[in-house]
């Protein structure tokens, strides 16, 4: 297991295209090295908030050795996009100057459909993938949006923007609150392919508890941890950082059994799922 010291930082050179498939008008845009990359904005409606958790839980996912396409810190300079004729993409690039998030741009990449692709996520696979999605609570796993990309033959985890929502409040979130379970894990993608949770609980409590969580935490940028729209909820960017490692770090206790109450939830969510008969399809007339 190993980490950078920080995420890769450079500024982009092109505003290529946006994506209209998201809400927040993410977009391909060229780094100097001539490198594709999609980017997240920070003048997008969720704001840092929205990037902190693509890297963090982004990084997680790389230290458990799930398969996630490299992210960076991308800065946008003045005059990038100057020729785009949206105006809502000119208002969105200059509320985004400055520092925001990037994921490598997978050319020719397909969306996941476990129809015709679901062979490519062994049982194992699966289990890992719903396991960390209930850890950090991704809404976003869904059959109508799985944000798993096969490119080359193989899957990509993406777009984990809506996850750790419980930062958009941390206020109203205790120790205990953050060790309740994760109902909205019952629409994962994944969850007729995944195998018993607590085969893999504790191998990967273990790897981001031995370190792995602390690699994850360190390339959250402080540039967006202490982005100006963010000030005054926090004293400075470590106390920022320390939050989100407090949050984790009681969601990762174990529970009496020895399995972390999300992960023994999800799969009481997982049995029940499967114990339920198939709805036959109505004949129509």
């Amino acid at each position: 297991m190993s980490a950078l010291a920080h995420l890769p930082s450079f500024s982009t050179t092109r505003y290529v295209v946006p994506l209209r498939e998201g809400g927040t008008l993410p977009a391909i845009v060229e780094g100097a090295s001539g490198n594709l990359w999609v980017i997240k904005f920070r003048g997008a409606g969720q704001g840092a908030r929205a990037l902190l958790a693509e890297v963090l839980a982004g990084e997680m996912a790389r230290v458990l050795e799930l398969p996630i396409p490299a992210l960076a810190e991308i800065h946008v300079p003045e005059g990038i996009g100057r020729g785009e004729r949206d105006p809502e993409i000119q208002d969105l690039l200059r509320g985004s100057r400055g520092a925001n998030i990037g994921m490598a741009y997978l050319e020719g990449a397909l969306n996941f459909d476990p129809g015709a692709a679901g062979h490519l996520i062994d049982p194992r696979l699966a289990t890992r993938i719903l396991w960390l999605d209930a850890l950090i609570m991704n809404p976003d796993r869904t059959p109508r949006n799985p944000n798993l990309l096969i490119h080359q033959g193989a899957p990509w985890l993406i777009d984990h923007g809506a996850s750790l929502y419980p930062h958009f409040n941390w206020s109203a979130w205790s120790e205990e609150r953050a060790r309740e379970p994760f109902p909205r894990i019952a629409e994962h993608v994944l969850l007729p392919r995944a195998e018993d949770l607590r085969t893999v609980d504790v191998e990967m409590a273990q790897v981001l508890l031995g370190g792995g969580l602390e690699m994850a935490l360190a390339l959250m940028p402080e540039s967006l941890l202490g982005d100006p729209l963010l000030a005054g909820e926090f004293s400075s960017p470590e106390a920022h950082r320390q939050q989100y490692r407090r949050f984790l770090l009681a969601r990762l206790a174990p529970g009496p059994g020895g399995h972390r109450p999300f992960a023994e939830a999800t799969e009481e969510i997982r049995r029940e799922a499967r114990a339920r008969p198939v709805q036959p399809l109505k004949a129509r007339r």
